[in-house]
């Protein structure tokens, strides 16, 4: 699983029949530290995710597991919604 921002909304008013229930939203990756990497990704929203939300997403075969679908042509799904970041980072005890 990976972290991300939700940076915005991706409004189509034509999709794919297996993904027309589900809202698609905009997500800048981050770390745990939430700063930005790498570019934006679009991913499919299977939780009501909002924005400005930091959530968590997982990506390529599993994308599509949440679904309520068999199969979908997705890359990129977001799965939860993060409440807090406790980051604790150990250098050569």
């Amino acid at each position: 699983m990976l972290l991300g921002k939700v940076i915005g909304t991706i409004w189509a008013t034509r999709k794919y029949e297996a993904i027309n229930n589900y809202k698609l939203q905009l997500v800048q990756p981050i770390n745990a530290d939430e700063k930005e990497l790498g570019s934006p990704i679009i991913a499919v929203d299977t939780i009501g995710a909002g924005p400005d939300e930091i959530i968590f997403y997982i990506t390529s075969g599993e994308a599509p597991i949440p679904m309520d679908v068999d199969m979908a042509p997705v890359d990129a799904s977001i799965v939860g919604i993060v409440d807090s970041i406790n980051s604790v980072i150990h250098s050569g005890d």
